[in-house]
This record gives C-alpha cells, sequence and structure tokens, in this order.
C-alpha cells in the first residue's frame, strides 16, 4: 500500500510467456544465490521478423523472436486498454461487458479440429473482430497439464489473432510434439485477452491472482532482457511476489545471484487479463446443440456452424 505508481509508456511493452508446466516449489523465497527452477513458459512476438532460438530475449527495439521456455525481447505497441476484470472471474455490477466469451474458446477447437481432420478452415466467426493483445493456452487431461501456449502482447483483430494463436500454440510449440487427433477429447483451450497496460515505480506493485507481468532487467552481460506471466500463473504455482519476480528472471536468462538490490532495479509492467476456459466436452455440446438447432444430422466438421 502506498506504493509510488507510475502509469507509463505502452510502448516499451514487449511479448514474452505465458503458461506454466506445474512444478513443487519451496514456500521460502529463493535465496540471492539460488537459480529458482521456474516452469516452462512460451511466448511469441508478432511483429515480423527474424526468429531467435532459445536463450531469452534480444537487446533492444526491432528485436522480434519466439521463444520457447524463455522470454522475448521487442519494442511494441499493445493498446492501453480499458479496465478489464480479473482473469477469469466475473463482473461486478457496473463494470464493462467482458469481450472474452465461449465462442471464441469453440473458435479455437474449430480452427484444431478442421486442421487435424483435413476439413476447410472455420468460416468468420460472429465474435467481435476488435484488436487485443492475446495467448491461447492448451491443457490436457484430468490435472490439466500444459500443452501448449503462445500469444502476442502485439493486438491482433480477434478473428485472425485466434486463427494464427489456435495453429501456433497447438503445433509449433517446441516444448512439445504437435497436437493429434487422438488428444483432441483431453484437450482444455484457454482464451487470454491482455489489457490494462500500466508501468509502476514498485517491483512489488502488483497483486497476485490479478496482474500479470512483463519485466525488463539488464543481464549480468549488460543486455537488456524481458519474461512475463500471465495473471494465473503465480497464483497457480502459491508462488509471492519474490518467488515470481526471481523465477521471470531465470527465464528470462539472469544466471548471477538475485539480490534485493538487483530487483530494485527491474523494470516492471502489470496488466490483466479477461479469460474463458472450455473443455472438448463442453466445446462438442455446444457445437451439437447448434447444429441440431439448425437441423444438421451431424454436429461436425464444425466449420458449417459458419456457414
Amino acid at each position: 500500500m502506498g506504493r509510488k505508481r507510475c502509469v507509463g509508456d505502452c510502448s516499451k511493452m514487449a511479448a514474452g510467456c505465458c503458461g506454466v508446466k506445474k512444478q513443487k516449489l519451496s514456500s521460502s523465497p529463493p535465496s540471492g544465490s539460488g537459480g529458482l527452477g521456474g516452469p516452462h513458459c512460451s511466448g511469441e512476438s508478432q511483429c515480423r521478423g527474424a526468429e531467435l532460438g532459445l536463450g531469452g530475449s534480444g537487446s533492444g527495439p526491432g528485436v522480434n523472436s519466439r521463444v520457447n521456455g524463455l522470454a522475448c525481447g521487442n519494442s511494441l505497441s499493445p493498446g492501453c486498454g480499458t479496465l478489464s476484470p480479473v482473469c477469469g472471474s466475473s463482473l461486478s455490477p457496473g463494470s464493462r461487458k467482458m469481450v472474452v466469451s465461449a465462442e471464441m474458446c469453440c473458435f479455437c477447437f474449430d480452427v484444431l479440429y478442421c486442421h487435424l481432420y483435413g476439413y476447410q478452415p472455420p468460416r468468420t466467426p460472429r465474435f467481435t473482430n476488435d484488436p487485443y493483445p492475446l495467448f491461447v493456452t492448451w491443457k490436457i487431461g484430468r490435472d490439466k497439464r500444459l500443452r501448449g501456449c503462445i500469444g502476442t502482447f502485439s493486438a491482433m483483430n480477434l478473428h485472425s489473432g485466434l486463427r494464427e494463436y489456435t495453429l501456433t500454440s497447438a503445433l509449433k510449440d517446441s516444448r512439445f510434439p504437435p497436437m493429434t487427433r487422438d488428444e483432441l477429447p483431453r484437450l482444455f483451450c484457454s482464451v487470454s485477452l491482455l489489457t490494462n497496460f500500466e508501468d509502476v515505480c514498485d517491483y512489488l506493485d502488483w497483486e497476485v491472482g490479478v496482474h500479470g507481468i512483463r519485466i525488463e532487467f539488464i543481464n549480468e552481460k549488460g543486455s537488456k532482457r524481458t519474461a512475463t506471466y500471465l495473471p494465473e500463473v503465480a497464483k497457480e504455482q502459491g508462488w509471492d511476489h519474490i518467488q515470481t519476480i526471481d523465477s521471470l528472471l531465470r527465464k528470462g536468462g539472469y544466471k548471477a545471484a538475485i539480490s534485493n538490490d538487483f530487483r530494485k532495479t527491474i523494470k516492471l509492467t502489470r496488466y490483466r487479463s479477461e479469460k474463458m476456459t472450455m473443455s472438448y466436452a463442453e466445446y462438442l455440446s455446444h457445437r451439437q446443440h447448434h447444429h441440431f438447432q439448425n437441423g444438421i444430422g451431424h454436429p461436425l466438421p464444425p466449420y458449417n456452424h459458419y456457414s
């Protein structure tokens, strides 16, 4: 409370990483010399350009990269959105209507289903096509293990953005083999739309479970690096502020001892997201109901929904 807040320039945002694999982590903050073995994450910047291999972010504007397991470096200009609710939460009275919808998850399943079965891509959906930074996350099984997660901090029109990142996260996350038809029944799809980007002066000025964070720092070699976690990551992992920051530093490639003085040099941007999650069973139920209503004898291929 009472921390100084700098509502900053969103043009300094950089793409980074999102979902994580479950891991056990000590409840105590990481020591200054210890390397916090944070979970793997995946992200992609959306300014078209050269790709970088594993190893983290680039060092400065104009570096465009796709990175799995670390973070990306890039100067982007996502919109500073209007106030969004906490990711996945219901809205309080008087707040604006959520943009994210179940239909967006359905569309992602449509895109993946049609690709895996060789159908024509689904036609243009009916939900808004406004531009947002976005992430598509896939999890699988009863324990909802991470299966793929890639997104962009550049605001993209939702129709093309969700279509692109559905397949990118399902087929091109380098930590995993491409998804197969056999996995479809066990999948969960999450769509996250990012808003409310704010630069803050205190690296602790964000709330676990409410804000996603993006950090920018100078590594031991003098290079600028960046890393990010979506709002749900720290809460799902049971991390506090320090554990989250230290995990991001390690994922951004920082290998030296982490001191409190070094943490204070971090430039931190916080943001919020609207998130919707749908299982494959829920997707089928939604589509079957729709096709039945329209007299279609079979629920699939789902692109008929847009006929």
